[in-house]
């Protein structure tokens, strides 16, 4: 900690103006503050500049908006603070609250917001499409679907051209199953522990995080393997991930293997041998996990296990809810950081920039196997206006380089991270790839034990009073999220890294007294 309390110095350039108030909004009063520790010379950083004024709140109170959500929404607890953020606008990178007050969003709507919010090239295309057709279902065309499926193709290497159109990641994960079992008259799944893949009745089996587990059965015929997590797991090195990050685990692999991967490819095979029928349905996988904290598993795990798993018939999907659409800078698919060729990909999220839009996409061969079985139907599925939308997004990704630029400031904000690992004995763990990171937190770095719970979520509320919103994943929910839209800038970048590393300088004085 002693290089981190060196760092405390560098407070002397940042400004004491807050930053979290456009032009037009209230200023925060000191209340505002009271579960931050002050910090003597260190100050707020100064939030970059917006050229936006949002509108003035003009909706309900925010004591209604408890009193309803109490007696009439869903009582699962899912707000991230005791006071819940109450958000009225977006623009782009930026969110504001009801009383004006300005975020930098690291976290877009769960990895969502894939080029910023309301884009006015999107806004632009609902707009004309609300103005033109808003709904038809499936058994009338219409050219938005048309359109769509033409882009969205184009994006995919042969023989992935079949594309299947849905609302939401989980309802595209279900299909997915469906078609696996349907294409191989088999029943069994494999997904890793650890893994998302949705919470609906049927991928609620996939997912292997126990806060998503019921008592009841659900999801039969899925069966969990070992994730091959280099950090937390019991293999991993200095050279497994494709990232430019490394773990600080130590190995002695010579560059062109890796003994991490090995290990964790015998427990697949494990998985194979006892777990699971000789004839297998298919094999789930996202090529980063997300909500268990962004885990990247070794080089070559996946394409060894993609042939595993085919050798007993089963079909390979990838799971592109999180990964896709140029979020991870490299490629455009996650899969193809894993020099995979998938059966079937499935993708939602920044696929509609947070407006309901999914879709599964096979082959000809698989997509007919499904048509033999199942006369499959979608009411919502390629509605005109989420289309519109849909190429919207593909074009505003090509036209502005946004996948470049998630390669070049993802690189930039992960190098930052990693130091701030280097500083701090409470950040184990810093990983990723393009604008999908995770920053895992630790007790200490010898013991790698989870920081509890209530110390994260204090960290956690520091950024936001500060002015930065991050997300939080991970078994234990020990790990910050960071996914912001793929339009960010290094000096917003630079902005979030100082507010995180004020945040840990105030957990340090907490743990302190």
């Amino acid at each position: 900690m002693t290089v981190a309390w060196r760092h405390l110095l560098r407070a002397l350039h940042l400004q004491t103006l807050s930053p979290r108030t456009p032009k037009a909004g209230p200023s925060l009063n000191g209340a505002f503050w009271t579960s931050v520790t002050k910090l003597g010379l260190h100050t707020k950083p100064i939030m970059p500049p917006c050229d936006f004024t949002p509108e003035r709140y003009q909706s309900i109170a925010y004591s209604r908006v408890l009193d309803i959500h109490k007696q009439h929404l869903s009582p699962v607890q899912t707000a991230y603070f005791p006071e819940p953020l109450l958000l009225h606008q977006g623009h782009m990178e930026w969110l504001f609250d009801y009383e004006g007050n300005r975020y930098l969003d690291f976290f877009s709507g769960i990895v969502t917001v894939s080029v910023g919010h309301c884009h006015p090239k999107l806004n632009a295309a609902a707009q004309t499409q609300l103005g033109r057709l808003w709904h038809t279902s499936p058994v009338f065309f219409h050219p938005p679907i048309h359109e769509y499926a033409e882009k969205l193709s184009a994006l995919l290497p042969e023989p992935l051209k079949v594309i299947f159109l849905v609302n939401s990641g989980s309802e595209a994960n279900d299909l997915a199953m469906l078609m696996a079992r349907a294409h191989t008259n088999n029943t069994d799944i494999i997904s890793f522990r650890g893994a998302y893949h949705g919470c609906s009745p049927y991928t609620i089996g996939l997912t292997n995080v126990g806060f998503y587990k019921m008592r009841i059965p659900t999801g039969m015929g899925c069966r969990s393997t070992m994730c091959p997590d280099v950090f937390r797991g019991p293999w991993g090195g200095s050279h497994c991930r494709d990232s430019p990050v490394q773990t600080t685990r130590e190995c002695s692999c010579a560059p062109d293997c890796c003994q991490a991967k090995d290990q964790y490819i015998e427990q697949f095979k494990d998985t194979l041998s006892t777990s699971v029928a000789k004839s297998i349905a298919g094999f789930f996988a996202e090529p980063i996990q997300g909500v268990s904290g962004v885990v990247q598993y070794p080089k070559g795990f996946l394409k060894e296990a993609f042939e595993l798993v085919r050798e007993r018939g089963g079909v390979c999907i990838a799971d592109e809810v999180q990964t896709g659409f140029g979020r991870l800078g490299s490629h455009f698919w996650g899969f193809q950081t894993h020099d995979v060729l998938p059966d079937i990909v499935t993708m939602a999220k920044g696929i509609g920039n947070g407006f309901p839009m999914a879709a599964v996409v096979t082959s000809p061969e698989i997509a007919e196997s499904l048509a033999k079985c199942l006369f499959h139907f979608n009411t919502f599925g390629g509605n005109p206006v989420a289309c519109a939308i849909g190429s919207a997004v593909l074009e505003v990704i090509q036209d502005e380089n946004l996948q470049e630029n998630s390669r070049e400031v993802g690189t930039y904000l992960l190098l930052k991270l990693a130091k701030l690992r280097d500083e701090f004995d409470i950040v184990g763990d810093v990983r990723g790839k393009g604008l999908m990171i995770g920053i895992e937190m630790v007790k200490d770095k010898t013991s790698r034990q989870p920081l509890p719970l209530e110390e994260v979520n204090q960290i956690l509320m520091d950024c936001k009073c500060m002015g930065l919103l991050i997300g939080r994943g991970g078994i234990f929910s020990q790990t910050f999220r960071i996914a912001p839209s793929m339009c960010i800038t290094k000096p917003e970048v630079d902005f979030a890294v100082e507010v995180f590393r004020s945040a840990l300088i105030q957990h340090m004085e907490r743990r302190a007294k």
